[in-house]
């Protein structure tokens, strides 16, 4: 094994470009599809690698389990010279869909700006090292590229995620760039302009709405698609089932993986106190304060398997299970655990058999 293989053993996660280098070097050896201008391969062929399929003898494994034709939208939107934006509640796989995109169409996904409060508009166009700046002035040499900048000077993409957190006028500053294709650096006297090939992706949740609602102006530079939550229970059951795998594998969990019984007990209180109803609509029930997402069963599941092979034997119990629950639904104490109680003692106490050993170890835990 060589040195760079031992090193990548030991990161904690790997971007997509790499991940997946297998599967990308075939998708683009097998590619026989036009490819646009800045792209490694077709838009036929990043649709492959998004949602699965084969590359001659290589089978390319999905990367977003959901509506075939928004991947189609998100894709043709790169194709043209208009910015996507990607909304949806908390685990749609905004993110992750964004990071796929990136390294399909262009090798690289790790130009990000993170949208926080505290996101500043040098971090969307250009800063300065100081030290240099004061020790020779202005010079090409400290001017500090914004990854936006830096996907533009090779035709790549750029990735801004959580758009909606940042301040308007860091918002803003993105519209001349979406506009003109452009930045102007003031005081070399200089502009970059983007190659072609250049995009930006970026994503907002919509519980952020109201934090800081993008302006009309900006909007219209978007091509917007919305991810919705998995349409129905198997399919979140497989979301959640392959996503487990790739990351017990990722961290070497010493245990087994889910049984599908537990997959389906985890995803079915997940969409019921998302959706407040039953999955017979028969009753209603009180969701919590937090997000109950996809992402959060995920976790849930990973986390348990990790306590199993920790504390346990390595198998995954009916405690292990509770245990995560409880850490992935209450978060607001007071009102979250009131909901948690009420649903244990009016839905899953109610559910049979084969709930009865799941509620009693959550029941232990909210006496």
């Amino acid at each position: 094994m060589g040195k760079q293989a031992q090193a990548e053993q030991n990161l904690m996660r790997l971007p997509a470009e790499r991940l997946y280098a297998a599967e990308l070097e075939a998708l683009i050896a097998a590619d026989q599809g036009k490819v646009p201008a800045g792209w490694r391969m077709s838009p036929q062929s990043v649709l492959t690698f998004i949602c699965g399929g084969k590359a001659g003898d290589t089978v390319i494994t999905p990367k977003y389990i959901g509506n075939r034709r928004l991947v189609e939208m998100a894709i043709a939107t790169l194709v043209t010279d208009r910015a996507l934006l990607l909304i949806g509640e908390p685990g749609t796989a905004k993110s992750w869909l964004s990071e796929n995109l990136a390294a399909a169409i262009h090798g690289d996904s790790g130009k990000v700006v993170q949208g926080t409060a505290g996101t500043s508009e040098e971090q969307v166009r250009y800063s300065w090292n100081y030290a240099m700046l004061l020790a020779n002035g202005p010079t090409p040499e400290a001017l500090v590229r914004s990854p936006i900048m830096r996907a533009m000077e090779v035709g790549g993409i750029a990735r801004f995620e959580e758009i909606s957190r940042c301040a308007s006028e860091v918002q803003d500053a993105l519209i001349s760039i979406l506009s003109e294709k452009t930045i102007s650096v003031a005081e070399l006297g200089m502009e970059v302009s983007a190659q072609k090939g250049f995009a930006i992706i970026a994503t907002a949740n919509t519980r952020d709405r109201g934090v800081n609602d993008m302006s009309a102006a900006l909007k219209r530079r978007f091509n917007m698609i919305v991810l919705p939550t998995p349409a129905d229970l198997q399919t979140e059951v497989e979301i959640v089932k392959k996503r487990v795998a790739e990351i017990a594998a990722s961290y070497d969990l010493q245990a087994a993986l889910p049984a599908d019984e537990a997959l389906h007990k985890v995803v079915t209180i997940f969409r019921e106190l998302r959706s407040g109803m039953t999955l017979d609509r028969k009753n209603k029930v009180k969701s919590p304060g937090n997000a109950i997402s996809t992402a959060e069963a995920i976790s849930l599941l990973t986390n348990s398997m990790a306590l199993a092979a920790s504390f346990g034997n390595g198998e995954l119990s009916d405690e292990d299970l509770a245990a995560g629950l409880q850490g992935a639904i209450v978060k607001d104490d007071d009102k979250d655990q009131v909901v948690w109680k009420e649903y244990l003692d009016n839905v899953m106490k109610k559910r049979g058999a084969e709930w009865r050993g799941l509620y009693q170890a959550c029941r232990e835990m909210n006496p």
